[in-house]
């Protein structure tokens, strides 16, 4: 098995509408179902958590920056780590995401085996 990269990609500027409380914790709810479930299937090994949409640029001179860029059409939302045979089992369980409501995406990464170089 092979590990992933889950990164949850919002649009921006959304074009779906504001929800209301009740609405936003039914949402959130279909988050804890997806990942929980994927957990209890041994899919999901780590959750993962939200990020703020700030965020610092640092460049190669040491200068920081706000971010992300503003030319960016999208933030990064958060991130899980899954396990799964290979990109389309990977892209199979995608499909499950409540991101998608929101009119969002997930971008799936293959995660890359560093050999130790001491061993």
């Amino acid at each position: 098995m092979a590990k992933f990269l889950f990164i949850y990609r919002d649009p921006i500027t959304r074009t779906a509408p504001e929800m209301s409380p009740d609405e936003m914790q039914e949402h959130m709810q279909k988050w804890f179902d997806w990942l929980g479930g994927g957990q209890a299937a041994g899919w999901v090994l780590e959750m993962g958590n939200p990020l703020t949409p700030e965020g610092r640029v640092v460049t190669k001179d040491g200068s920081v920056t706000d971010g992300p860029y503003a030319e960016s059409k999208e933030l990064v939302g958060g991130y899980s780590m899954i396990q799964a045979r290979d990109y389309d089992h990977a892209c199979e369980l995608a499909k499950g995401c409540p991101i998608f409501v929101s009119g969002g995406l997930v971008e799936v990464r293959e995660i890359a085996e560093i050999c130790d170089a001491a061993s």
